[in-house]
């Protein structure tokens, strides 16, 4: 999943200075994780001030930290739905969302993995917070798959069931494929994902 730091709004303004460090957290602590990101890195990707970071996260990186997982959260929801929707049978836009995987890894010359688990990995026993923020970002994308299969028909128990192996399938696909530097992983699972989803149908 690739995230972008200082990219314009929609709306034709420029992104603000709390917005423009968040992207910024998110896309350092994406390709660094927590520990390998430092604030003054954050400031200066952001063209912002350590002044004004500190204004908008007085809680320093942590509280910087929950503030990028919740971006990243965001941003892959968006996508995540896209692709579900993409398809009318859901086995379909399964496939459809490990191929666009894929393609962000791809474009970002397998540096950009998922910006949640980067950031909550080996954080989780001294920053709950940050662990929190993570498990609420892996509940709604494990929501948004479940809402997709229900609405084609699968039922409740099934459909949650099959969300959580979904985006637990995709996120180790996900860390497999950047680490081979090859979309093979995601392609197979994207695949045996779909082939998985059509026997309980």
């Amino acid at each position: 999943m690739k995230t972008t730091s200082t990219a314009p709004e929609s709306s034709g303004g420029t992104v603000g200075t709390r917005e423009r460090i968040v992207r910024a957290a998110s896309h350092l602590m994406q390709r660094q994780g927590y520990d390998g990101t430092g604030i003054k890195q954050i400031s200066l990707e952001a063209s912002a001030t350590l002044g004004s970071v500190y204004h908008f996260f007085p809680g320093g990186k942590q509280e910087l930290a929950v503030a990028a997982i919740r971006h990243g959260d965001a941003e892959f929801g968006d996508a995540l739905r896209v692709w579900l929707d993409s398809e009318a049978d859901p086995a379909k836009g399964v496939t459809a969302c490990a191929v666009g995987l894929a393609a962000g890894l791809r474009e970002s010359g397998w540096l950009d993995g998922c910006p949640v688990t980067s950031t909550a990995l080996g954080t989780a026993s001294r920053a709950p917070d940050i662990q929190e923020a993570a498990a609420e970002a892996f509940a709604r994308w494990r929501d948004l798959v479940a809402v997709r299969l229900r609405d084609a028909g699968f039922a409740e128990e099934v459909a949650g069931e099959l969300a959580h192996t979904v985006i637990s399938t995709l996120e180790g696909a996900e860390l497999a494929a950047q680490v081979s530097r090859s979309g093979v992983p995601l392609e197979l699972a994207g695949r045996h994902l779909a082939q998985l989803i059509d026997l309980h149908r």
